[in-house]
């Protein structure tokens, strides 16, 4: 049965994407492997170092910018992290000077917020 190991996101700037998912979100680097002008670079939960890897890939194919605004204009998230308890986790975010585009909301038996990652995406939070 296939199971998720990679799943990318992409970034203007790797970076910055780099400071703002492990100092701000708290992930971890799995790897960091220069890749000519670019870097292959992939990040665990710490709370699941063997688990999935978030890529942070370059945005630079022409495709991407237009597929990302369209998604930002429209309050689309681009992924969604699992968080233990959202309201906790918006709470440490927006003390930290995390920019949230939706405050927790419960939508049934799910809570959600969504937060803009200074790297060109809308990231929903759920729990």
């Amino acid at each position: 049965m296939p199971r998720i190991q990679f799943s990318s996101i992409y970034v203007d700037d790797q970076q910055q994407g780099l400071d703002f998912y492990t100092d701000v979100l708290g992930f971890i680097v799995k790897n960091d492997i220069p890749m000519g002008q670019f870097r292959w670079i992939t990040l665990v939960s710490a709370d699941d170092p063997n688990g999935p890897e978030l890529v942070l890939e370059p945005a630079a194919h022409p495709a991407v910018p237009p597929y990302r605004s369209a998604l930002v204009a429209d309050g689309i998230p681009m992924t969604a992290f699992a968080v233990e308890d959202v309201q906790a986790t918006y709470e440490r975010l927006v003390a930290a000077g995390v920019r949230f585009v939706q405050e927790p909301v419960q939508m049934g038996p799910v809570t959600t917020a969504v937060l803009d990652d200074t790297c060109g995406n809308l990231i929903q939070l759920a729990g």
